[in-house]
């Protein structure tokens, strides 16, 4: 008899990759739950209790109802923001809070539920400057870094192990002329350093000579490594350029990649790594909520089982 407790896959509405994913559960008889938490509450409901049995209760969607005390496992995707626009600025923030912490508070305390993520992990793990050092404790490579509001500490940075980039510690979308874009990875010299510096923190890091990227996208115990050619500086400026091969690992990487997720409490992690001349993996970011499966459509490898193994909690 199959187990009828479902998964929920908390994603906005327009979501190819989770459509792919739920696809996969539906093949494989797993109920299923989406919900988008930016629906709360004008369709999304939640009735949840907190007695001496712990917390249980229902989740109501147009279509679904989830038992609060049997759900499976929960795969945070990406979600919208909630929203009440039809109040004022300050009922509006009021509002907001109270789902947060309302709403964000039960999906986050399910009993039992594997999380993938849980969303204060993904919180937890999307601080680049905590990326960096725990990546340092596993054992990985990291290229010198640093970040600062200081002008004058930029520019002896850039001295001392230029090239040098700039990435953004976060990257908001900004909104240029009514389209939606982000700050883009960039190379610095000194002179591109003005006292705008010293108006927030800036991440600066040595540019690392590469001649490949690698994706490595880690489900559970499951790793899959993609190196990624072209002549970017930053492969995701323009994926027409970019071609794919499956590979391996270097010795002593996985058990690293493992130890960084097991730091952050995380079964799901999209890393970046920079390969240099002489082999060596550079890593340069984690990404807890990280695209992945452009990837297996380009190499065939099979992430999405991978996912949907964990979610039925066959691993």
């Amino acid at each position: 008899m199959s187990d009828p407790r479902p998964v929920l896959v908390v994603t906005s509405l327009h979501d190819p990759t989770a459509d792919v994913v739920i696809s996969e559960l539906h093949d494989r008889d797993i109920p299923v739950v989406r919900l988008d938490s930016g629906d709360f509450p004008a369709s999304l409901s939640v009735e949840a209790q907190i007695t001496q049995r712990g917390l249980h209760g229902l989740l109501h969607t147009p279509t679904r109802t989830a038992d609060l005390a049997n759900v499976r496992a929960l795969y945070y995707r990406r979600p919208t923001g909630f929203a009440f626009p039809h109040l004022d600025e300050q009922d509006a923030k009021f509002a907001i809070t109270q789902a947060r912490y309302g709403l964000g508070g039960v999906l986050a305390s399910l009993p039992g539920c594997l999380y993938v993520n849980h969303p204060h992990r993904i919180g937890d793990a999307e601080f680049k400057p905590s990326g960096l050092a725990v990546a340092v404790e596993a054992g990985l490579l990291v290229p010198p870094t640093l970040v600062t509001s200081s002008p004058d500490a930029a520019r002896e940075f850039i001295k001392a192990y230029g090239p040098a980039i700039y990435k953004p510690l976060y990257n908001p979308i900004y909104l240029v002329d009514g389209v939606s874009s982000v700050v883009k990875v960039a190379e610095v010299s000194t002179a591109d350093i003005d006292d705008d510096v010293a108006g927030t923190a800036h991440l600066f890091q040595k540019r690392i000579p590469k001649v490949a990227d690698v994706r490595v996208t880690v489900i559970g115990r499951e790793v899959f490594c993609v190196r990624i050619d072209s002549d970017l500086l930053d492969w995701r400026t323009d994926y027409s350029k970019l071609s794919y091969t499956p590979v391996d690992a270097p010795l002593g990487t996985v058990p690293a990649l493992h130890h960084y997720m097991d730091h952050f409490g995380l079964v799901f992690g999209a890393f970046d790594f920079a390969i240099d001349g002489e082999g060596r993996w550079w890593f340069l970011e984690c990404n807890p909520s990280g695209q992945w499966y452009w990837l297996e459509t380009e190499t065939g490898l099979p992430m999405c089982a991978a996912l949907a193994d964990l979610l039925e909690r066959q691993t």
